[in-house]
């Protein structure tokens, strides 16, 4: 079975990049790490933490969200409802929490939820943000837990992936794998960087 690394990227939208970096950037604290584009395509990369990145397409047009209260139902077609980033305890819980306020921006208190303490928010574009951080002694991951009190069917056989219930794919030959270039597949030997231009 697969092992994973983490979230590599969230991807999102703005219709204001410069608005977007403030806030990623200058008032959360995370590092713009990587920034790609050219006429017509804007994304850039911030990062979360040694594993996990949020991005964002800049897209002419692109409005805020309508704000929808995080984990409030809604009808009709539906992909998205927040992002949950995490956070080492709650001292650092706190300290994002103070920043926001600071500065101007909604949050909510901190919210007890069982495993984690978490804190609310939204960025520019109208992103419905989380700050969340583990419970101490209290590891899911270690001892999973199921407490919905009519869980469906499928999630009663357990939280191991279950064997089976999907063919097995072919393996693709050695001689038959290519990656493709992407829009960013000049990234590392573009010979421009505009930052390390900026320094000399």
């Amino acid at each position: 079975m697969t092992r994973y690394t983490g979230v590599n990227h969230l991807a999102m939208t703005t219709g204001d990049m410069d608005a977007t970096v403030r806030f990623w950037r200058d008032l959360l604290g995370m590092r713009l790490v990587a920034g790609l584009g050219h006429t017509g395509y804007r994304q850039y990369f911030f990062e979360i933490s040694d594993t996990d990145m949020i991005a964002f397409f800049e897209w002419p047009g692109v409005e805020p969200l309508d704000e929808k209260e995080h984990g409030a139902p809604v009808r009709g077609k539906h992909a998205f409802d927040h992002v949950s980033i995490g956070v080492p305890d709650d001292d650092a819980l706190w300290e994002i929490r103070d920043r926001l306020e600071g500065a101007g921006v909604w949050v909510s208190e901190p919210v007890d939820h069982g495993f984690i303490h978490s804190v609310y928010t939204f960025d520019p574009n109208g992103i419905a943000l989380e700050f969340s951080c583990y419970v101490p002694g209290v590891d899911v991951r270690s001892q999973p837990r199921m407490t919905d009190s009519a869980p469906t069917p499928v999630a009663m056989e357990g939280p191991e992936p279950v064997a089976g219930v999907w063919p097995e794919g072919a393996q693709t030959p050695e001689e038959d794998r290519m990656v493709y270039p992407g829009e960013g597949h000049d990234f590392l030997h573009s010979k421009r960087n505009w930052w390390e231009e900026k320094k000399n």
